[in-house]
C-alpha cells in the first residue's frame, strides 16, 4: 500500500509543528491508519547561532507552520489529518491537496531512503576529504537521521572523536 503513499504539505499554526506531529501520529494509533498514514514530518535543520560572542548549534524548523506527512490519500486520512487541533489545512488550491513530486521532495531533505554505507561501528576507516584528509579511524558511531558518522581518528599520539558525512571516509579493506 505504500506505493500509493505520496507526500503531502499541511499548514499549521506557528509553532504548533511538533504538537500536530504528534497528534496526528496519536490519532493514527488510535483509528487504526498504520496502514494510510506512514510518516509525519518537521523537517529540522542545524544553524549556528552566535550570541554574546559564542557559537551554539541550534535546532530550527526549516519550513515554519507546516508539516509534511507522507500518507495514502482517502476520505478518512484527509478528515483525520484535516480536524487534528492545530491545522489550518493542505496546501493546495481551494484546500485540495496537491502531493509533492519526487523533486520537491528531495529538494526539500526528506529524502527517506537510508544512505547505503559499506562500514559500521568498530571499522577501520580512511577519510577521504577534508581537512583530515588521509588520516585513519575507526568508526565510533553511526548517525543514519543526521546522514553523520563518528570516527576516532589518532592525532598527535591522541584518539580524537570527529564527525564526517558519510562521502568523506572509505572503509579500509
Amino acid at each position: 500500500m505504500t506505493d500509493n503513499a505520496k507526500w503531502y504539505v499541511v499548514h499549521t499554526y506557528s509553532g504548533y509543528e511538533n504538537k500536530v506531529k504528534a497528534n496526528i501520529e496519536k490519532m493514527v494509533e488510535n483509528r487504526g491508519l498504520t496502514d494510510q498514514i506512514f510518516e509525519v514530518k518537521v523537517p529540522m535543520e542545524e544553524v549556528i547561532e552566535t550570541k554574546d560572542d559564542k557559537k551554539k548549534i541550534v535546532m530550527r524548523k526549516v519550513f515554519p507552520g507546516y508539516v509534511i506527512i507522507k500518507m495514502v490519500m482517502t476520505d478518512e486520512s484527509w478528515y483525520v489529518v484535516r480536524n487534528t487541533r492545530g491545522v489550518t489545512g493542505f496546501v493546495g488550491p481551494g484546500s485540495k491537496p496537491v502531493p509533492l513530486t519526487e523533486q520537491e521532495v528531495k529538494a526539500m531533505g526528506v529524502d527517506t531512503g537510508l544512505p547505503n554505507i559499506a562500514y559500521e561501528v568498530g571499522d577501520n576507516v580512511k577519510v577521504t576529504s577534508g581537512p583530515l584528509e588521509s588520516f585513519i579511524g575507526v568508526v565510533e558511531e553511526i548517525n543514519l537521521e543526521k546522514k553523520k558518522i563518528r570516527v576516532l581518528v589518532s592525532m598527535f599520539g591522541r584518539e580524537t572523536p570527529v564527525e564526517l558525512e558519510f562521502s568523506q571516509v572509505d572503509v579500509l579493506s
